[in-house]
């Protein structure tokens, strides 16, 4: 199956204009590298037919965050509380969320009704919020680079709007030798770096019997399953399935002695007593596919092709109605 066409550009314009989404900036983490970035997603997502609001301010960047602590819980309050506003879109990754956590508004950034959108260090926030009191969000992309990179990847704008805008959303994985299963549950999941951060804190939920999508990038294979057995050992992998995204941008030595991600894979497969599929089209690559966290959903592989398929998120046709 791996990643299907789907027609670019007008639908992503239709999807969002129609539902005449309203989209604001945070920086809760880090700020843009590139001065321009800012402006050339602005531009581009206001050709899509959204409204942008940007809480952003890059003269306020503060050491390597966006901004001062104090002022990135102001973007993410300021943002939840604007009625106008439909999609709550970080800025970037990087560091930072988890000296925020303490201090959010949880119950009111779930209240807001938003969708909050993002990936890499934004997993602290979306985990939190579901371990709130069960708040959807979205692993998705982010202005820096997905929105703002000179040659867009049409799969990752497309594939965005088609899931916040429809009632079910399917992503199909790569073709590869998979366990063959057909279950369902609930999704959750993000980067497997953060996850394992909040291992022992309040803002992980306990979820049992869900379905678990990691990603990561510059994570040695050892680092990868040195972290996934550190949530098998804490009992958070009590999961119907785990599934791969992206491991990339690691180095291997000679002194891993042919210890690498497949080996690593073959292990935990063998030591874990759940399947685990890989392929998924999420994680720090140019081509991501966007995911609906807390949602209901199915994963179905016949050994060789699977589909992971979300329904019953609050996407942008329900606020509309």
């Amino acid at each position: 199956m791996g990643k299907q066409a789907q027609p670019a550009g007008q639908d992503c314009a239709t999807a969002a204009a129609e539902n005449f989404a309203t989209v604001a900036i945070v920086a809760a983490s880090g700020y843009a590298a590139d001065p321009l970035a800012v402006g050339r997603a602005t531009e581009r997502l206001e050709k899509l037919g959204c409204r942008v609001r940007n809480f952003y301010d890059a003269d306020a960047k503060y050491l390597r965050f966006g901004g001062t602590d104090e002022a990135r819980i102001a973007q993410l309050h300021q943002a939840a509380a604007d009625p106008e506003v439909d999609i709550v879109l970080a800025l970037r990754g990087g560091y930072g969320m988890s000296r925020l956590l303490p201090r959010l508004d949880l119950g009111a950034l779930s209240a807001s009704g938003k969708l909050f959108v993002g990936h890499s260090d934004f997993t602290a926030l979306q985990m939190a919020l579901l371990a709130h009191d069960g708040t959807i969000s979205y692993a998705g992309p982010m202005i820096c680079d997905d929105f703002s990179r000179e040659d867009p990847s049409d799969y990752t704008l497309d594939n965005f709007w088609r899931c916040v805008s429809g009632a079910s959303h399917s992503v199909a994985l790569a073709p590869a030798e998979q366990p063959a299963v057909d279950v369902s549950g609930i999704l959750w999941g993000g980067n497997l770096t953060m996850l394992t951060h909040l291992v022992g804190t309040p803002y992980l939920p306990h979820i049992s019997g869900g379905i678990l999508f990691i990603e990561d990038v510059n994570e040695h294979p050892y680092r990868v399953e040195r972290m996934l057995l550190q949530l098998a050992h804490a009992g958070l992998l009590d999961q119907k399935a785990i599934v791969l995204g992206d491991f990339s941008a690691y180095r291997l030595y000679e002194y891993d002695n042919g210890y690498d991600f497949d080996a690593m894979l073959s292990y935990l497969r063998q030591t874990l007593p759940l399947p685990i599929l890989t392929g998924l089209p999420f994680g720090h690559i140019r081509d991501k596919a966007t995911l609906a966290i807390g949602s209901h959903a199915r994963l179905h592989s016949d050994g060789r092709h699977a589909m992971l398929t979300m329904s019953g998120y609050p996407a942008l046709h329900a606020r509309a109605a």
